[in-house]
């Protein structure tokens, strides 16, 4: 819990759309390694599908570099081998039967360029959002355990909460989901920041005081540590439900439907019981346990 609020003030630091949209243009190379012209076709769709716009999909093959391209940079950001050619280490195999596979393999060490990766080859992209989603609605989830622990065990406000860094605990949680709507724009290569997203912005404040007075009344009524679950929990589902609202539309799909946006924040209030519960009862258990100590 300590070192979530710890990192509050850091992610609060992050609420830069300027520093987002840089990271996600920043300028990508990928070089390909495969045996046939056939081959290095197939491994191009993959990562630039003929779907692609036409004015974007030539510019961005200018990105990809074949092994035999006079043209290639220096230094590239990744290499790409046709699967039953020894890739070396550092690089990664194109799995053509399973690129999710080959997706997974290359976000799991590339973290750093995960946002430009996802921003300038489509095939990136559900999964890096996807991923700041859950990331975004787990922070979220375990501040407002953090926030609400004083409430449910008076003791603990002896601990140096540095609370004094938030006016409130809904500051933060609505601020990380502004956060999350700048890379989840720039990811999508739309437009991130204040001006170019105000309706979004303007819909996640409105939204805010909602799910969070729902989660006070919960506590209120659940008593002892019984309602950190579901404080937690609606913390995790309604930024979460923010998310995937945000990925449908930039998506070109308009805005969710009063139907759609239920049934996103049930389903995420399932997993946002999973992700709290382990949470919450290893601080009460741990707070139990210094008391023993005394």
């Amino acid at each position: 819990m300590l070192k979530v609020l710890k990192q509050a003030k850091a992610a609060m630091s992050l609420l830069n759309p300027e520093e987002i949209v840089n990271r996600a243009r920043r300028p990508l190379h990928i070089g390909l390694v495969a045996s046939s012209e056939a081959a290095y076709a197939q491994m191009e769709e993959f990562l630039l599908p003929g779907s692609l716009p036409l004015d974007e999909r030539p510019y961005m093959l200018d990105k990809l570099h074949r092994v035999d391209d006079p043209q290639t940079p220096e230094a590239v950001d990744l290499i790409l081998f046709e699967e039953g050619i020894p890739a070396s280490k550092g690089t990664y195999t194109f799995h053509r039967e399973d690129p999710s596979t080959t997706i997974s393999e290359i976000l799991l060490g590339n973290e750093d360029i995960e946002l430009a990766l996802a921003r300038q080859f489509p095939v990136f992209r559900a999964r890096v959002v996807e991923g700041t989603i859950h990331a975004v609605a787990r922070e979220n989830a375990l501040f407002a355990i953090a926030t609400a622990l004083p409430d449910i065990i008076p003791s603990l406000i002896e601990l140096p909460w540095a609370f004094g860094e938030f006016a409130s605990d809904t500051m933060f949680l609505t601020g990380n989901q502004i956060r999350m709507a700048f890379v989840i724009a720039a990811a999508c290569g739309k437009e991130a920041g204040f001006l170019g997203q105000k309706g979004a912005i303007l819909s996640i404040a409105a939204g805010a005081f909602g799910w969070r007075a729902l989660a006070r009344e919960l506590v209120g009524k659940i008593p002892l540590g019984g309602g950190l679950i579901p404080k937690g929990a609606i913390a995790y589902a309604g930024t979460y439900a923010v998310g995937k609202g945000l990925e449908f539309y930039y998506g070109g799909n308009g805005s969710f439907s009063r139907g759609q946006r239920r049934s996103v924040f049930r389903e995420a209030l399932d997993r946002g019981r999973e992700v709290v519960a382990g949470v919450a009862k290893g601080a009460v258990d741990q707070f139990t346990a210094a008391t023993q100590r005394r």
